[in-house]
């Protein structure tokens, strides 16, 4: 119980920095936004499951949302707690996210992607 609550306050803090983060324009700034994007993306990398089973179930149907979106959300969650983690480690270099939508609860209905190269920001 005491872990479910700490992983809710930790999901709820990022909840509400992340607006702040995301208007980033200077350097120490891009950083931070790169090492709250990271920690998010670990932290929330499991959302991805429910989220593929929910969108397979809206456009092909329950029989697939039980199979096909298990495994998608699976890969997906793999992915993006892996570029989390990725993220973190190479905060220090400001670049542009490489999955989208950038974090998990953001256009929900949209499917998981990513892109292929590694963009620093300006």
């Amino acid at each position: 119980m005491k872990q479910t609550l700490k992983t809710l306050l930790v999901v709820v803090t990022l909840c509400l920095v992340t607006p702040q983060i995301a208007s980033a324009t200077t350097y120490p700034d891009r950083m931070g936004t790169k090492l709250g994007n990271g920690m998010a993306n670990i932290v929330t990398g499991i959302v991805e499951i429910p989220k593929a089973v929910i969108n397979g179930n809206r456009k092909n149907g329950a029989a697939y949302a039980a199979t096909g979106g298990v495994m998608t959300g699976m890969v997906h969650m793999m992915g993006r707690t892996l570029l989390g983690a990725a993220d973190l480690v190479t905060f220090m270099i400001p670049t542009k996210p490489i999955i989208t939508p950038e974090y998990v609860w953001q256009n929900f209905k949209q499917d998981t992607g990513y892109k292929g190269t590694w963009e620093l920001l300006p």
